[in-house]
């Protein structure tokens, strides 16, 4: 059976409301869900971006979901927090918290004035990280020079149940690597034969963990009302990579002014159309994956959650 769940994007939404929103996705049937942990917005319209992890205390303590959180260790956050802060939250929430480690974006990362490196180093930084964390949670007492610096580190605090520490992946080759060190690979909707490649590439590679699958949508009882919703917070999110790894909120807004609705076609399934949503979302979910989560780009979620929790997550779990 598919886990469905529903994605928090801290982007978007205040860390209360969207507190508000988790538990209703739990008390309307949803099965799980994951945030985002950014620094800032991707476009200023989007207009939030609260701390992930304090959300996710309070939200692993005030619902019984399993819940995963998109995270870039070695710039903003040294990778011994990392494993102090999934450690604990593992320790307090056995089996119920996993965290996707990531190379980052420049809009997150600029604050702290280090020189953004290109994606190469970025990926060996992000290894080195893992390894650390991974060390960490074993209980290891760490020391490490090489882009990260870790000086004699050790957990005193350990779960009994380590959490999953998985890749997220956008192309087959970050998806083969994934197989090499991660619990399993997370991405995002793309062309189906992309995704079907990106699954293959992880599966043969040996890649035996959780192969996780994140969908934007904009849904609203009407289609205009839908396109207006994905044209106003998602014109940002359309530029591929390296654009969407290296340009800051303030230069995203500047290039996202005359994407059209065919480049937000391409990276959010926008529809009046629930059913058809859920076929699209079938099709990608039919090639391999364990789990799903569905992102409404809108601002406003509780209609969604129950439209979605009664007509589409039923179907989604096969």
């Amino acid at each position: 059976m598919t886990v469905v769940g529903f994605h928090c994007s801290h982007e978007q939404i205040s860390p209360r409301q969207l507190l508000a929103d988790v538990q209703l996705a739990e008390q309307a049937g949803w099965d799980a869900a994951m945030c985002s942990d950014h620094w800032a917005p991707w476009g200023s319209r989007q207009g939030q971006s609260g701390f992930a992890w304090s959300w996710l205390g309070a939200a692993l303590a005030s619902t019984d979901l399993r819940l995963g959180c998109v995270n870039a260790p070695g710039y903003r956050y040294h990778p011994a927090i990392i494993a102090q802060a999934s450690a604990t939250l593992a320790q307090m929430f056995p089996g119920r918290f996993w965290v996707a480690l990531g190379t980052g974006e420049y809009s997150n990362e600029f604050i702290t004035g280090e020189a953004w490196p290109p994606k190469a180093e970025r990926q060996e930084r992000l290894l080195e990280c893992a390894d650390i964390i991974r060390r960490l949670h074993r209980g290891e007492t760490v020391t490490h020079q090489g882009h990260v610096t870790v000086n004699e580190a050790r957990l005193w605090t350990l779960p009994e149940k380590l959490p999953e520490l998985i890749q997220p992946a956008v192309s087959v080759e970050t998806a083969r690597q994934g197989a090499a060190w991660a619990d399993g690979v997370a991405t995002i909707n793309q062309p189906l034969d992309k995704l079907k490649g990106l699954v293959a590439a992880y599966r043969e590679a040996g890649g035996a963990g959780t192969l996780t699958l994140q969908v934007h949508v904009s849904w609203a009882p009407t289609e205009d009302e839908a396109w207006e919703i994905a044209r106003d917070q998602w014109s940002t999110n359309v530029f591929p990579p390296p654009v969407c790894w290296d340009l800051t909120t303030s230069q995203l807004d500047v290039v996202s002014q005359n994407v059209s609705d065919e480049q937000i076609a391409q990276s959010v399934i926008v529809s009046s159309d629930h059913q058809a949503i859920a076929a699209q979302v079938k099709e990608m979910v039919d090639l391999g994956f364990d789990e799903v989560y569905l992102h409404h780009v809108g601002q406003s979620q509780a209609q969604f959650i129950e439209t979605f929790a009664e007509h589409v997550v039923p179907q989604l779990r096969g």
